[in-house]
């Protein structure tokens, strides 16, 4: 291997032998997944819509001496999405494990999302995400066992900004959760990684303003920080590994304690109205009020 492999907190050798489907394989946290299920002996077989991303994630993992295929394939099309896990058997035989990844959304206040924006990103993040894993269990798993893995996201306390991707993560939750108690007699384990806000190539896809409220959201996270690919790409392959083989149906939060702050997103120009049905209750303190008008 030469100097670039990819540095993993895991023993080499760990996925040797096994298949590893990773849709969205070809930028950010897929491509950091990639690189290091690559390293620990895996073969990811990178699925999306770009064969220039592909390919170009493919000529990495190759030039660090490890083994790659992909597929290239519109995950929202059922018929490219059940050709790419047939190509997928066909070259490499069964398959061990899919890492969903592939997603994606765009920051808009609720009211402003339109029926065709809405549907879109259900399609892309819930349906797909469906989809794809019953062809997986159907075509393989359903056989040989293996384990899944999906990437949702941190929504747990509402999604202000992206209510439409909120609610499909949210879906995918859930489907993590149905799926892990249906197909755990097929050997098939099923779990959800929950990102925070992650420091990845997919924010520079965002406006300018956007960018900078997530860079203010990540300052009040906290751990006072984003986070990293690797620590999303590290804790995937723990739920696939076979220390995790007792974990199924669980959803892992890796947003640096994010979801368990308020929401730092600023308040617009209204309150909402009060009850102070308690004549006895205490004032409140100078500060708060102080707070209350700034």
């Amino acid at each position: 291997m030469s100097p670039e492999s990819y540095r993993s907190v895991f023993r080499a050798g760990l996925f040797d032998g096994q298949t590893v489907i990773v849709t969205g394989g070809g930028t950010g946290i897929g491509r950091c997944i990639a690189h290091e299920l690559a390293s620990l002996g895996a073969t990811p077989v990178l699925v999306g819509r770009r064969e220039d991303r592909l390919a170009a994630t493919v000529a990495e993992i190759s030039d660090a001496g490890g083994s790659v295929d992909h597929v290239a394939a519109d995950i929202r099309k059922p018929e490219e999405l059940e050709a790419a896990v047939a190509t997928t058997i066909q070259r490499h035989g069964r398959i061990h494990a899919l890492v969903n990844n592939a997603g994606g959304q765009f920051p808009s206040p609720a009211e402003k999302i339109s029926a065709n924006g809405w549907r879109s990103v259900l399609d892309l993040n819930l349906t797909a995400t469906f989809e794809l894993t019953r062809a997986v269990f159907l075509a393989s798993m359903s056989e040989h066992g293996g384990a899944v893995v999906s990437i949702v996201a941190s929504m747990f306390n509402g999604f202000p900004g992206f209510a439409h991707s909120g609610a499909a993560r949210a879906g995918v939750v859930n489907l993590t959760k149905s799926l892990a108690s249906e197909w755990a007699s097929y050997g098939v384990r099923v779990n959800a990684v929950a990102p925070g806000i992650i420091a990845t190539s997919g924010i520079g896809n965002y406006p300018e303003d956007a960018q900078l409220a997530l860079a203010a959201q990540a300052r009040a996270v906290p751990a006072g920080r984003a986070g990293r690919e690797a620590e999303v790409s590290s804790a995937v392959a723990f739920l696939l590994s076979p220390g995790a083989a007792y974990i199924t149906g669980d959803v892992l939060r890796i947003d640096g304690a994010s979801s368990l702050a308020a929401s730092p997103l600023p308040r617009g120009p209204r309150r909402l109205a009060e009850f102070d049905g308690f004549p006895l209750a205490a004032d409140l303190p100078p500060l708060w009020k102080q707070g209350e008008s700034s």
